[in-house]
């Protein structure tokens, strides 16, 4: 039994020592993390971690639809994404949410939309989708945030299963679609898109991941038990996704093929920026829906090259390819190299990849604690974030079947899954979620998932999206027990959403560092902020930016602490 071989690090966070070994002794190694973890005392305490916000209270009414028929068209299975987001820039998150819509299988018999709600800064939001112009219209997927014409106003780009939509935000409270004019009009079945400055020349790029190659025609037919049933995607086709290059001008230019974006067909779900082999350039990271994993190195001079195998993350470790979903990147264990993580579908077990830094990966799941508390689930929406604020990196996982018959032949996955909290200990990641709240006892069949402050406390809040339902609005209750700085970051000569600057951060004997992802999680945008958890530190002794290329780095000292704060590239200074 691998409770001989099991032994956790001797140091908390730079330890993690896990190698291809660890990974074969923890797949029953698990059995003593448990054990450890019943050892381990909670931090959270007796109060619940979060509390959901009910429509009621919140002023959310919106619900999605998500336009399910007797003909079980995939598409119908696969939303929404949702996303925070600053839209008038007043210093407070507001919500968007996507829904579905008309579309060559599906006209509904009322007109659906999308929803904007504007954050009234006293924990309700009002619904300004009309005015804002952002309503959609086409069959909605999900949705990325950011200020691609470095105005001070976010823009959003909404990923649809048709015609994509790219909104200008006219910083007045309202949005024009420049779709067309703008060069970014793609037609397909688009699924998450980023935007992160691929080249740093200061400007944000787009990054649109497309899914597969479907029509009503080609549908998945009729299973073996004589029902239709929303199938694997195995029958449809991969498709090339795509890259756009910012103009500086209001439009972009489609540089998929010679970026070699273009070169690899996959069923694209998940997606995000990261810089994997700390060379200044963003690295993107997809996952798959039943094809390899790709992880595009950035080579420089517009160039991406796919070494998905050669780094161990395109398959399982028993070579195959997994229904890979909601994907992100963060360095959970502190050693200065960022690591990936990818949810899977039910008995496939999620992906969390150690950075080996030499361009290969370990899976530790397993003996850290996350794979088998996952092994029955299917993972959209989840994100890295210091839920506590006790300066380490913990998880949460939104999670639900894509098929509503499974229970009909299976007595182990449920269709509608409750949502994971797993805390960082330092050695491993423990199973939280019942501490979460009364909404970590529910199920849902969760898709999207956003991070945000929304009521401006330190402590980060959590937006879940739902197909064929309400949003799930959950507030966080236990990061303020620890102190906190929020940053947001703005560049100028590098881009101004500062994707791919790296923050180093000290209090007496806690030393730690972030980088901001472009994208992350399934098809959702987050919070610009970053929130850094101090603990019972009450003092921060310097705090360090390393912009991306072509900025600097600048060092900051006399910080506050609880409280938000802007740091402009190239000041010197905070306020």
């Amino acid at each position: 039994m691998c409770g001989k071989n099991f032994k956790m690090p001797s140091t908390p966070l730079h330890g993690f020592p896990f190698s291809r070994r660890h990974f074969l002794a923890g797949l029953s190694g698990s059995l003593g993390w448990s054990i450890l973890s019943r050892l381990s005392a909670a931090t959270t305490g007796p109060e619940f971690a979060f509390t959901e916000i009910s429509p009621s209270s919140s002023g959310i009414t919106w619900v999605h639809n998500a336009a399910k028929s007797a003909n079980k068209y995939l598409p119908e299975s696969t939303g929404p994404g949702c996303a925070f987001l600053d839209y008038d820039n007043d210093g407070w998150m507001d919500i968007y949410l996507i829904n579905s819509g008309q579309c060559d299988f599906y006209k509904p018999p009322k007109p659906l939309r999308n929803a904007l709600y504007r954050n009234n800064r006293d924990g309700t939001f009002a619904d300004v989708t009309e005015k804002a112009g952002v309503a959609g219209g086409g069959f909605g997927m999900g949705v990325a945030a950011g200020d691609y014409d470095g105005d001070g106003f976010p823009d959003l780009y909404v990923t649809q299963y048709g015609r994509s939509i790219l909104y200008h935000n006219n910083g007045n409270g309202t949005f024009t679609d420049v779709t067309e004019n703008a060069g970014v009009g793609v037609t397909g079945w688009a699924s998450s898109a980023i935007w992160f400055d691929y080249d740093n020349d200061g400007r944000l790029d787009l990054f649109v991941g497309q899914f597969v190659d479907f029509d009503k025609v080609s549908g998945c037919g009729v299973a073996s038990d004589g029902k239709r049933h929303y199938c694997i995607p195995r029958i449809f086709r991969p498709m090339p996704s795509w890259l756009f290059h910012n103009n500086g001008d209001g439009t972009f230019t489609d540089v998929s093929k010679e970026s070699g974006i273009a070169s690899r067909l996959g069923k694209v779900w998940g997606a995000v920026a990261t810089d994997v082999n700390n060379d200044g350039n963003m690295d993107l990271f997809l996952s798959n829906d039943t094809v390899a994993n790709f992880l595009f190195m950035n080579r420089g001079n517009g160039r991406f090259e796919e070494i998905g195998l050669q780094a161990d993350v395109g398959y399982s470790a028993e070579g195959r390819p997994r229904s890979g979903m909601g994907v992100d990147s963060a360095d959970f264990n502190e050693d200065g190299w960022m690591d990936l993580f990818v949810g899977n579908i039910d008995e496939e077990i999620f992906s969390l990849y150690q950075n080996n830094k030499d361009l290969t990966f370990d899976d530790v799941a397993m003996p850290l604690g996350i794979g088998m508390a996952t092994r029955w689930m299917s993972g959209w929406g989840l994100k890295f974030f210091d839920y506590d604020n006790d300066g380490n990196l913990d998880l949460i996982l939104a999670n639900g079947f894509p098929d509503d018959l499974v229970e009909e032949f299976s007595s182990l996955v449920k269709y509608q899954e409750p949502l994971l909290l797993f805390q960082n200990t330092g050695h491993g990641f423990r199973n939280v979620s019942e501490q979460g709240g009364p909404a970590f006892s529910k199920s849902f069949s969760a898709r999207g998932l956003a991070l945000g402050d929304f009521n401006n406390d330190g402590a980060v809040d959590v937006l879940v999206g739902v197909n064929d339902g309400a949003p799930v609005l959950l507030q966080n209750n236990v990061g303020t027990k620890n102190h906190w700085l929020g940053i947001k970051l703005i560049g100028t000569k590098s881009n101004v959403d500062a994707v791919g600057a790296r923050v180093t951060y000290q209090a007496g004997d806690l030393k730690r560092s972030r980088m901001k992802v472009g994208g992350g999680g399934f098809m959702s945008s987050h919070d610009p902020r970053i929130v850094l958890g101090l603990g019972q530190k009450s003092k921060i002794d310097w705090l360090e930016v390393r912009w991306p290329r072509p900025g600097g780095t600048e060092r900051f000292a006399d910080l506050p602490v609880d409280r938000y704060v802007a740091i402009v590239e190239g000041t010197g200074k905070w306020k």
